[in-house]
């Protein structure tokens, strides 16, 4: 075993997009457990859109990562060494110790895995926090109903490609995406249960796409990206809509906020919209709820999803990279060991 322990820090605050040159990959002593303690060896990390925010200098919902600090996020992996009767050797488990080979825990800040319910990645991708975001997010926020048409933003990503099928599930229809490749539609149209999806990239002329696509007007929509396409979708919203703010990733990037049109208040004023921001954490208590409808889900074949995985820690921050810029093909994962 290695007595090295990697980990990637944060080397300079991105201006604008992120660059691999914004990240270091240090060597340390690996770490050792005390009392009460157990050391967990890293096998998978996430890259997930929120941490971008937390590159920035301002706190936003969670504090800014420091320069020289690791970088924080979902991890899964196998207890190596214990001190902690709790936690054996040979279990796993996932927590946020993040982009490192080897953490030291104490067992409040994790969580057991067990893999012979789903491969222990799915712990921080379909079973973890993507999973109760989707979950969560659309049915407490949009509130769906048999008929409802549902619209997905960033539609293929991890948690876009959960929120379209749940939507089914509950008896959408039609349920809408948007997404980064005509690859990714297909995908959508035979894996997802999507039955309509576009490419953003492509067609550009938003308005006359939703239009299109969502003739009835959208009652649900789930915002993972917001800029010029939720612009479209405000102004395709039915009356009474229900509108579930996830994420802004057309915006994460920009050096200079993005200046947008004023008609969306007004679209919500006249279409009587109800619009709710959230970040998962809220719904912590039902998580167990949330995971076990999804597993269930999964295993009666209703409910798929795929993951990228890129090899090697030192491959994290390329991998974070191509996830801000929209090439994963599903939960974006690196194996680590």
């Amino acid at each position: 075993m290695s007595e090295v322990n990697r980990v990637i820090t944060l080397a300079a605050r991105p201006v604008g997009f992120p660059k691999e040159t914004d990240f270091k990959l240090i060597e340390e002593t690996k770490p050792a457990p005390g009392d009460g303690q157990f050391l967990v060896r890293t096998k998978f990390v996430s890259v997930d859109p929120y941490m971008r925010g937390r590159m920035n200098e301002q706190r936003a919902y969670a504090d800014p990562f420091e320069i020289g600090e690791g970088i924080y996020g979902g991890a899964v992996g196998e207890i190596v060494e214990s001190n902690n009767d709790t936690f054996e050797v040979g279990g796993f488990v996932h927590g946020m110790w993040g982009w490192r080979d080897y953490a030291v825990c104490e067992g409040s800040e994790v969580y057991p895995v067990n893999p012979d319910i789903a491969p222990i990645q799915t712990s921080i991708g379909v079973l973890g926090m993507p999973g109760v975001t989707a979950y969560f997010g659309f049915l407490e926020i949009c509130k769906p109903k048999p008929g409802d048409c549902a619209f997905v933003s960033g539609a293929a990503g991890a948690v876009g490609q959960l929120v379209g099928q749940i939507a089914k599930i509950k008896g959408c229809s039609p349920v809408v995406g948007s997404c980064g490749s005509d690859e990714k539609v297909e995908y959508l149209l035979e894996n997802c249960g999507y039955d309509a999806a576009f490419n953003y990239k492509t067609d550009t002329d938003y308005l006359a796409k939703v239009r299109e696509l969502c003739p009835e007007g959208v009652d649900c929509y789930f915002d993972n990206v917001g800029g010029a396409l939720t612009d479209a979708v405000f102004a395709n919203l039915s009356p009474f809509a229900r509108v579930s703010i996830c994420g802004m990733i057309s915006q994460y990037n920009l050096a200079q906020p993005e200046m947008g049109p004023r008609t969306s208040y007004m679209m919500m004023l006249i279409r009587q919209v109800s619009a709710q921001g959230f970040l998962v954490p809220q719904f912590a208590a039902r998580f167990p709820e949330g995971i076990k409808q999804m597993a269930q889900w999964i295993k009666e074949g209703e409910l798929t999803y795929r993951e990228d995985i890129v090899e090697g820690l030192e491959n994290t921050p390329k991998a974070f990279i191509r996830m801000l810029n929209g090439e994963n093909k599903g939960k974006q994962l690196v194996q680590v060991s």
